[in-house]
């Protein structure tokens, strides 16, 4: 399972504290600065319909992404990972 960050950069505290959260629990994920990938840019706003940052998505598992700081949807995560 692999996690990646669509990320509006380093002034975004939702972005920061979604990193955090997810570097405390351990978790692995690729960061995509959708300041500097207009294909990734029109990804997250055309296809997945988000307008806020960050989107985290969850790969191999579709329907598994959401937009915001959500320590909720992180912590699931964690649970998912470490089963």
């Amino acid at each position: 399972m692999s996690v990646t960050i669509y990320s509006t950069g380093p002034d975004c505290m939702q972005c920061k504290l979604t990193e955090r959260l997810l570097d405390e629990l351990e978790i692995a994920y690729t960061i995509i600065d959708l300041r500097r990938d207009d294909a990734a840019l029109e990804y997250v706003t055309e296809d997945l319909g988000y307008s806020q940052a960050p989107i985290v998505c969850v790969d191999g598992e579709p329907e598994n992404h959401w937009s915001g700081f959500q320590d909720d949807q992180i912590k699931r995560l964690a649970q998912a990972v470490a089963s």
